[in-house]
């Protein structure tokens, strides 16, 4: 009765089967959507690459900020090619010495591509101007590292391995000056001062022995 009535006698297991081959066709057209679109936004991302580099050259840093920036926001979040994009607009704000902005930028970058020497160096740059020479110290080794024929980065390490030497014992100095006018204060009370005190090294253990003088 069921075929007189034209009603299908197709089996299940086949109807379930066309289902899930119909289910699959969507799925793809889903991603092949979704590739298309994310290869659209990149196009137009190096497009505005291309509108900054010419306006940097150009010395127009606002224009090229802009541009770098609808580059980013329009690449793909994980793009690796949005390091590009980042380190590009760091140089623009070192050239108007926005140097945390800078720093911030680099960091973006490197999160993309952790070897980007570019990157490594311009925050380096910055860094060392913001005097957190420790942190530039790393980045010009990590970047010597990756590429050691260069030499701007060989310079950098150099010049920073001195230049944080230099800052630790200005630090030391400080602090035991500090420390001076503490010791000063407390036997001050008690008619005496470090002067006092006089520290002799030993030259075969490196200890001190303390004596005291009149």
């Amino acid at each position: 009765e069921i075929e007189t009535l034209g009603v299908a006698s197709e089996p299940i297991e086949e109807i379930q089967t066309a289902g899930v081959a119909a289910d699959t066709k969507v799925v793809e057209t889903a991603e092949e959507t979704a590739a298309a679109a994310s290869a659209a936004a990149l196009e137009e991302a190096r497009s505005y690459k291309s509108r900054g580099n010419t306006h940097f050259k150009a010395g127009e840093i606002d224009a090229a900020i802009d541009c770098y920036t609808h580059a980013i926001d329009l690449a793909p979040a994980e793009e690796p090619e949005r390091a590009v994009f980042f380190a590009n607009r760091a140089a623009c704000f070192a050239k108007i010495n926005e140097l945390e902005a800078v720093v911030d930028d680099c960091t973006e970058a490197l999160g993309l591509q952790p070897d980007y020497t570019k990157a490594l160096m311009r925050r380096a740059l910055a860094r060392e101007t913001l005097d957190q020479l420790t942190e530039a110290l790393e980045d010009a080794k990590r970047a010597a590292e990756i590429d050691p024929g260069s030499k701007e980065a060989a310079a950098a390490v150099a010049r920073l391995e001195k230049a944080s030497e230099a800052k630790l014992e200005a630090q030391k100095e400080e602090m035991l000056g500090k420390l001076k006018d503490l010791g000063n204060t407390v036997l001050g009370k008690f008619g005496m001062s470090l002067d006092n005190f006089k520290a002799d090294k030993d030259p075969n253990t490196g200890s001190y022995s303390i004596s005291f003088q009149r």
